[in-house]
Parts: C-alpha cells; structure tokens; sequence
C-alpha cells in the first residue's frame, strides 16, 4: 500500500458512497482528511470522520455545497486551519440527474449539472491549491467513462464529464511547474445508490414493469468485458490513491480508466 502518512486530503462529496470510501482508503496509507458534503449530509460527515478516526488519523468536516464558491473556499480555509494544508485534492462530488434525450432536459437540469459536475470541481481547485506548499501534491478529478464517450440520454452529464478533462489537461500544464500533477479518473457503472436504485433498474430494463437488480445485472454485465456488472467504491479509491502517491510521481494530465472494460468492449 503506497505511504502517505502525515498527508493532507480534501475529499469532496465525503458523506457517502465512494467520497466516503475515498477517505477511508486515504487513512488507511496514513493521510489526514478533509471532508466535504453538503449540508443535508452532516450526520453522514460526522459518520465518515469517525471512520477515519478509527483508522488512527484525523478528519475535519466541513459542509459547503460546491457549486457555491464562497461555501467551498471557507469550508477549505477553516479545514487548513486545523490540519495545517492540502497535499491532496480529491474533486468527487458529482451528481447525475434523470436520463432523457439532449432537446428536453430542462435548463435547470442543464445548468445544475454543470454547476455541480463541472464548476463545482474548479471551485474545489481554486480553493484548494493555494494551499499547496512547495513540495508539491496532487490533485484527483473523479470523470466517468462518458467524460471519454458519448451516451444516449446524458447529454448534461457526458458534456460536463468531458468539460473536466479538459479542465484537468490545462491545470497540468498550468499547475506542473509547481509540483502538482492533475489527473482524472473514470469509473464505470460503481455499486452505490446513484447505479443501484430503482429508477436507473427501469432505464436498463425498459421492456419489465417491475426490473429487479438482479435484471439490471444482466444488462450492466453484459456491457463490460469483465464478467462483472459493476466496479466496487474500493477500486476507484485504490486509484485515486495510486495516482496521489509516489508511484504515480510522473503521471500528470493523464485519465485513468476503472471500468471493468466497458469503454473497450466493441461488441
């Protein structure tokens, strides 16, 4: 497991899911956390910052909701204070609204998920790396595989998932002169509520009343080379891990894929 004993993560998106499991997995190789959710989920922050304390290290919650500058730069600025500054920033949190074609998503819906998915991640940048010393560190955008490809039904999304790409590939050159590699991470389908709840069970299975998981499943499978529906929150933390520590020292403006093959899959 890399060493990161004595580092400073911020972590987005903290109170559940993989942001939760991103903080476990940082404290697990010795990092201070971070974490940051909204303000509706300070019960499940106070509940991540536990789990990082039963891992021997610090966590400093902060609740601010990302598309809103002023919230992030102070929830970053009061966690700096107790834990002194930030090595590492994981951009996670991210949000995917209902599915429907290009032309009838709302404007609303359109703008929430830029707000969120695409500026909410520079405001977690802009708030964080100043803190940054010059040692360097590293900062981890959380992509998706339709920030590499297209889907149907996911216009908002997918543009949004490209756009911090981008996003990333400038930082690198902007950001690698001091230090601080810039990277993203794609996940497939990941086994949290946001793939494993009802709604999206009817989506994959449109021709069933009443889809099961067990039928989603099959559809979700059978998209991936790997025989598996799904990627576990642990292994896209195990990357955003890997791409924080020093056996990725030289990786910068690069996008890790964790997809069980699905991007690849040609038939």
């Amino acid at each position: 497991m890399p060493d990161l004993t004595d580092k400073v993560v911020l972590v987005t998106g903290a109170g559940s899911g993989t942001g939760r499991v991103h903080c476990e997995r940082f404290a697990d190789t010795g990092a201070d956390v971070i974490a940051l959710d909204r303000s509706e989920a300070t019960d499940d922050l106070l509940e991540t910052a536990e789990r990082v304390g039963q891992r021997g290290r610090r966590c400093v919650v902060g609740t601010a909701d990302i598309s809103d500058l002023a919230e992030v730069m102070s929830a970053v600025d009061s966690g700096v204070t107790r834990l002194g500054r930030v090595d590492i920033i994981v951009a996670n949190a991210g949000i995917h609204t209902p599915n429907k074609p290009a032309w009838m998503i709302s404007a609303l819906e359109w703008q929430r998920n830029l707000d969120v998915n695409l500026t909410g991640v520079w405001h977690t940048v802009k708030a964080g790396v100043p803190h940054i010393g010059p040692e360097g560190g590293c900062v981890v955008i959380i992509s998706s595989t339709n920030g590499l490809r297209g889907t149907a039904g996911t216009a908002h999304y997918t543009a949004s998932k490209h756009a911090v790409v981008g996003l990333a590939r400038t930082l690198a050159n902007e950001l690698g002169p001091q230090r601080i590699r810039v990277n993203t991470l794609h996940p497939g389908a990941v086994a949290t509520p946001m793939v494993r709840n009802p709604a999206t069970y009817k989506r994959l299975r449109p021709d069933l009343d009443n889809p099961t998981e067990a039928d989603a499943i099959e559809v979700l499978t059978a998209r991936n080379l790997l025989p598996v529906p799904w990627v576990e929150p642990v292994d896209v933390a195990n990357a955003a891990v890997f791409l924080a520590s020093d056996r990725a020292r030289y990786i910068t403006g690069a996008q890790l894929v964790v997809d069980a093959g699905l991007t690849q899959k040609t038939t």
